[in-house]
């Protein structure tokens, strides 16, 4: 099975992604008034769901989350964390959305970096790290019951679009992997932190309630 590329990096990445989707996770649990079981499950579906998903998708099974325990630890420490600490958390300035951007724009580069290594098309590469950075969220918005945030018009996964791309890029042009992983990272977190602070959103489709009223 192919290792991925500077292995300790994407190791820490991944993990630092995991954890900042179980902050994400464990939070919306706390707000939706689940219990301790439902933070860690809440958490664990978000900061996993994506990885796994690539895992399966690339053929590199078992998942990593099933044969690497820091994984479930990690989601585990962050899901404690929150529900123990959630109103120190809560006093930042929307930690849901920026514990978010932080797991989408480090698993948009852990996954085009190992669907890299798993010799896979340039495009498929972008889509899986796509993939691996807006499947837990989506699960999450499932669980609790609202759209996906991935389906809203605000801009989720064209950040993951573009960190990944740029990921990609760099390897066919021979840059270097651990200066284009950190480039594309803070690229997508950007971005991503822009668009909700300034309402950057994608065109929906026009409806009649868009239209004026007669007179």
């Amino acid at each position: 099975m192919p290792e991925p590329s500077g292995s300790t990096l994407m190791l820490a990445l991944d993990l630092a992604g995991t954890f900042a989707f179980g902050l994400s996770g464990a939070l919306a649990g706390v707000r939706a008034r689940l219990d301790l079981y439902g933070v860690v499950v809440l958490a664990a579906v978000v900061g996993l769901a994506g990885g796994i998903t690539r895992d399966i998708l690339l053929g590199a099974l078992p998942p990593a989350t099933f044969s690497d325990w820091r994984y479930l630890a990690t989601v585990v420490c962050a899901a404690l964390l929150t529900f123990f600490a959630h109103p120190t958390l809560e006093r930042f300035s929307r930690p849901v959305a920026v514990f978010d951007a932080a797991g989408l724009s480090l698993f948009c580069v852990t996954g085009a970096t190992k669907a890299l290594d798993f010799q896979v098309g340039a495009v498929q590469a972008v889509l899986l790290g796509v993939i691996t950075a807006t499947g837990g969220g989506m699960l999450r918005d499932v669980l609790v019951r609202e759209i996906p945030t991935v389906l809203r018009n605000e801009l989720y996964a064209v950040p993951a679009l573009v960190g990944a791309s740029i990921v990609v890029a760099a390897s066919k042009l021979g840059h270097d992997p651990g200066v284009a992983s950190v480039a594309a990272a803070a690229t997508c977190f950007l971005i991503r932190l822009a668009s909700l602070r300034f309402g950057i959103e994608l065109p929906t489709a026009p409806t009649d309630r868009d239209k004026p009223p007669d007179r």
